[in-house]
């Protein structure tokens, strides 16, 4: 018997699309746009939580009070802070840059990134919905801009398959592989790329020629990013497009390299940072105002001269020069009159760093996060699962919708952001994101923020610095496998990870952001499900093996009364890709309860069905499963069990053609305790004739075959 001979599906009327934030939020300060955000997101290399000048204020938020006897201003970003959000308990992904940049692109935390983990620098990420092509999908005019890094090439040295274009960007210019974001003049070692979705005949094309020596990354990115907007501008008065913008900064990773010049007066439209043509190219006019190849890399702001050595003086003239261009950004917007209506998002891709990159040409030696507590009041840095080396700075201003001067203390983590963007542009958060929407904790509607995930892993065979202010427990702790999950609010810590049944330290990092007391024998309780946690949320991925990935994901119990089959919900909408159901505003059209399982459903051209409930799995042992949809255009599906992703049959799906759950050519199987399992079935269907899913298995004693009806039950779990 088939698992799902499903939707027997009569389609007839469309119904419109429904954004995913249906609710109202207060009103800030000015009036709420109706029309969809512009948006940018400003993701910058190894700045530290403690690197950002706002999130020393109101210290008493931050858990621990601790002192900071060397510190420099960002005042842009204090501004961005003051008339917006500062989410002072939000993660990356990963604490080192390519998995956290991959993560945050798919909007799936590492347990779930099938080809970027641990450190497969320039490795190219999956085809699979990414904040480009939501965007894209959503309306929107996309640009990346400044570095890229998850797209093939470079240290990879395979093709590369995953360029911005092809991760749903219609414009592109800056540095694709890993390295090149440690030469801040980019033209000297590494190729700089440039592509325009838009031209005539697109084409990639290396323009590493035509970049003077003397351009500054951050101040060549900034430069371009303020043209393409205004050239936005002017074409969206035909298209009525929004833009988003990805504007990824190097700085402040090492190398230590600082400007030639003094940021140029004013800003936005007439003033700052601007694009010009001269002397046969075209780059920005900072490039032009360094007098010989002598001056580049000597410029020190003048706020940052006092200090004693030259390595904290270029540190913080880096982060300066990006917050000059966050200014410039902002009197940009305003002198266009989309400042209002335009979200602005600056994060930082892990901790601060500890090392001199790799341009010899200025080498100045390698940061020391201690001179400014980069880390802020915690532990760790870059490369660490401590607090320090996982917690970033995080700000977002948009004057329409998000009211000024917020602190969250929720935490939330990079694949947070897709959901919210999807959120923010009105349309449906893709099933295959681990992320929700934080949009009700920016919009003042704390209250209403549904609960996220928080998971980290990532293995590094180094320690932990033995710097002066940590902890004498953290001092040279070994690295090694290191895993992060939260369960009930606390976070589970494991590092050195040998096997599943390694102990997890526990701590309320709201309260004791330095990782000084270990709850674990006071919370007994907790081990099981956090260990259960870091088995279940995840998938084994291939190319990034661990310890833990053959060991059997614990079944669940469930309470009360059990009855066979499958609950399913009935959704309408013109749903672009299989939705992330939970987090659809609309409510369901319809319930019930099918046992084979199927349903019939009468209605509109497009709709789409979640089936939720229970797997019985016979024993103990590796498992691959199966699935395949109807013929139908446009037919799609995916699968979940427990939180891990278990079969994508979404974005690059074929309808009618089978898929299975290895997620690739090799064998992957999913190692399952006995017993029963949550599973997460979503579905849509395009107009016209019944529809039908089909779901096999194959494990122990079992070849492939139909899940019987028998193996589904639905209830409710006892935790």
């Amino acid at each position: 018997m088939k698992l799902v001979s499903l939707l027997s599906v009569l389609l007839t009327s469309l119904v419109p699309c429904m954004g995913a934030s249906g609710q109202a939020a207060k009103p800030a300060a000015r009036s709420v746009k109706t029309s969809k955000p512009n948006v940018i997101f400003i993701l910058v290399d190894d700045m530290g939580w403690g690197d950002l000048d706002s999130n020393w204020s109101q210290q008493k938020l931050n858990g621990r009070t601790v002192e900071r006897k060397n510190e420099f201003k960002t005042p842009a970003l204090s501004a961005l802070a003051r008339e917006g959000i500062q989410l002072r308990r939000h993660y990356s992904a990963a604490p080192v840059c390519a998995p956290a940049r991959a993560s945050l692109l798919l909007g799936v935390h590492q347990g779930n990134s099938r080809v970027v983990r641990n450190n497969r620098f320039d490795h190219p990420i999956e085809d699979s919905h990414t904040l480009g092509t939501v965007m894209r999908d959503a309306g929107y005019d996309t640009a990346a801009i400044g570095k890229w890094g998850v797209g093939g090439g470079g240290q990879s040295q395979v093709a590369m398959t995953a360029g911005p274009h092809q991760r749903g960007f219609n414009y592109f210019y800056g540095i694709l592989d890993h390295l090149a974001g440690h030469f801040h003049y980019p033209s000297e070692s590494r190729d700089v790329f440039e592509y325009n979705g838009y031209a005539p005949n697109p084409e990639w094309k290396n323009i590493k020629d035509q970049v003077p020596q003397t351009a500054y990354s951050t101040d060549l990115f900034a430069a371009r990013a303020k043209q393409w907007i205004v050239d936005q501008r002017k074409s969206a008065r035909k298209t009525g497009k929004p833009f988003f913008l990805y504007l990824a900064f190097p700085a402040p990773h090492g190398s230590l390299t600082v400007p030639g010049t003094p940021y140029p007066s004013g800003g936005g439209l007439k003033g700052g940072l601007q694009w010009v043509k001269k002397e046969g190219t075209e780059s920005v006019n900072t490039a032009f105002d360094v007098k010989a190849e002598k001056n580049k890399d000597t410029y020190i702001h003048p706020d940052n001269s006092h200090f004693p050595n030259d390595v904290a003086k270029r540190h913080s003239t880096m982060i300066r020069r990006v917050d000059d261009a966050v200014a410039d950004l902002v009197r940009l917007l305003k002198d266009l009159k989309i400042d209002d209506n335009t979200m602005i998002v600056f994060t930082s891709d892990n901790g601060p760093h500890n090392e001199g990159g790799s341009d010899t040409r200025h080498w100045h030696g390698a940061q020391n996060p201690q001179f400014f507590k980069s880390y802020g009041m915690m532990d760790g840095i870059k490369r660490d699962c401590w607090e320090g080396g996982m917690r970033v700075p995080a700000l977002v201003r948009w004057p329409a919708r998000v009211p000024k001067g917020q602190i969250s203390l929720n935490p939330g983590q990079f694949h947070d952001w897709l959901a919210t963007l999807a959120d923010v542009a009105g349309v449906p958060v893709p099933a295959r994101s681990d992320g929700v929407s934080l949009l009700p904790t920016l919009t003042g509607h704390a209250d209403q923020q549904k609960p996220g995930i928080v998971y980290a892993e990532y293995n590094f065979a180094g320690k932990t610095p033995e710097y002066k202010d940590f902890l004498g427990e953290h001092k040279g702790a070994q690295r090694g496998q290191q895993q992060i999950v939260f369960v009930d609010g606390l976070k589970g810590l494991r590092m050195g990870v040998k096997d599943a049944d390694r102990d997890f330290m526990i701590f309320d990092t709201l309260n004791d952001p330095q990782e000084s007391r270990d709850l674990a024998s006071s919370r007994p309780e907790l081990q099981a499900r956090m260990k259960a946690a870091a088995l279940s949320n995840r998938r084994a991925s291939l190319p990034s093996k661990t310890v833990f990935d053959s060991t059997p994901v614990p079944a669940v119990d469930v309470k009360g009364t059990v009855s066979p089959g499958l609950q399913w919900s009935l959704y309408e909408g013109d749903f672009p890709w299989v939705p992330d159901f939970r987090q659809w505003k609309k409510p369901a059209s319809a319930h019930g309860v099918t046992p084979s399982p199927s349903v019939n459903m009468n209605g509109p051209a497009r709709r789409g069905v979640e089936l939720t409930g229970y797997v019985k799995i016979p024993e103990d042992g590796a498992y691959t499963f199966y699935l395949t949809t109807d013929e139908n255009k446009g037919s799609k599906a995916f699968v979940r069990l427990h939180g891990m992703e278990l079969i994508d049959a979404d974005k690059t799906y074929e309808p009618g053609t089978e898929v299975s759950s290895d997620l690739g050519d090799r064998k992957n199987p999913v190692y399952l305790k006995a017993g029963l399992h949550p599973i997460r079935i979503g579905y849509v269907g395009n107009s016209g004739a019944a529809s039908r899913l089909v779901l096999k298995w194959e494990g122990p004693g079992l070849p492939r075959q139909d899940i019987p009806a028998s193996a589904f039950i639905h209830g409710k779990e006892s935790r």
